[in-house]
């Protein structure tokens, strides 16, 4: 038995082999784009930062703009009345002194005339900005280890280089499949590698762009009153490529089950009757895959839905379920074929 399964195994290594070979050529290519890669994968969490900061500074700029009107009105009516008090006593008491006098006095009343209108400036520049002088909310991204930013570099291009060969690996796992395969079957090799690179590139996009905006900003605001989020990149670096990889993989699910189907392992039928399984599994997945909030599970997990269901469409065309009468046709036809 296992002189039989030697060549199987030599073939399998081989594919191995050059898969490893291929993440390895992309790693060398993307390491030297690492800060650029870096950059992309954390504009969701930095946009997740910056909408909660506006989020919590208009609840706060109500409350303040009303403090700062009431501080502009009193200054508005108290400091001018006072500042002609000031000036008409100070000018009756300069006609009666020396010119020395007079000249501090105008020296007063030009230096007083400077702070009002620096007050009332700054006043504008922080009304203009929409910023809270008592703002607290700073989120930061942080770092807790001496190489964690060399570390963090491996992570995101060991990453972007998985995504890369992604259509070469591929490629390779059909080539292991294919001498199994007839011929018209081995024609498909192109509708299975371009499939399956566009269903994951898909996959990823969707939850870059729809699951980690929604996500993130769901975790930061909550507590954020309380606490100051600083994000630790190593673990954030790990949280986003869990995400990533697991809708890439997720969205593979309509290749893989024309594959099955194409090798005749799985009818229409059986994906129907599997269907009330494939929800809890499906959820199941997606918890164990997205944050830990309700939101983002179901945004992976209506997706799945859909996708087994545009799956159970594509077996249908391709391997679909024949009635009884047919199998029964067939067995003969095998029997007779047999005597003969």
């Amino acid at each position: 038995m296992f002189e039989e399964l030697r060549p199987h195994l030599a073939e399998l290594r081989k594919r191995l082999g050059l898969s490893v070979l291929s993440v390895f050529i992309a790693f060398i290519v993307t390491f030297t784009f690492h800060n650029q890669i870096l950059t992309w994968i954390t504009q969701p969490l930095n946009d997740a930062l910056v909408q909660v900061g506006r989020i919590i500074e208009s609840q706060d700029k109500a409350t303040w703009k009303m403090k700062e009107k009431e501080k502009e009105q009193n200054l508005t009516v108290a400091l001018p009345s006072k500042k002609a008090a000031e000036l008409s006593s100070d000018l009756d008491a300069a006609s009666k002194e020396t010119n020395g006098k007079l000249a501090q006095l105008l020296q007063k009343a030009a230096a007083s005339a400077k702070e009002l209108t620096q007050m009332l400036s700054d006043m504008e520049n922080n009304s203009s900005n929409g910023l809270s002088p008592h703002n607290t909310f700073n989120g930061q991204i942080t770092t807790h280890q001496v190489g964690g930013a060399f570390f963090v570099a491996l992570k995101v291009s060991f990453f972007a280089a998985l995504l890369l060969a992604m259509p070469f690996i591929l490629y390779q796992l059909w080539l292991f499949v294919a001498p199994g395969l007839y011929s018209h079957e081995k024609k498909m090799v192109l509708p299975f590698v371009i499939g399956g690179s566009i269903m994951f590139l898909i996959g990823v996009l969707f939850a870059y762009y729809i699951v980690t905006p929604f996500g993130f900003q769901f975790l930061i605001t909550f507590g954020a009153f309380l606490y100051t989020p600083l994000i630790n990149i190593e673990d954030y670096v790990g949280f986003f490529t869990k995400i990533m990889l697991g809708f890439g993989l997720a969205f593979e699910l309509p290749v893989f089950a024309y594959f099955l189907a194409l090798l005749g392992l799985v009818t229409d039928r059986t994906l129907k009757d599997f269907f009330k399984y494939a929800i809890v599994i499906i959820f199941l997945v997606a918890a164990l895959l997205t944050p830990p909030d309700i939101l983002t599970q179901l945004l992976m997990a209506a997706p799945l839905v859909i996708l087994y269901g545009v799956s159970i469409l594509i077996v249908a065309a391709v391997n679909p379920e024949k009635p009884e009468e047919e199998d029964d046709e067939d067995e003969t036809d095998e029997a007779s074929s047999r005597q003969s």
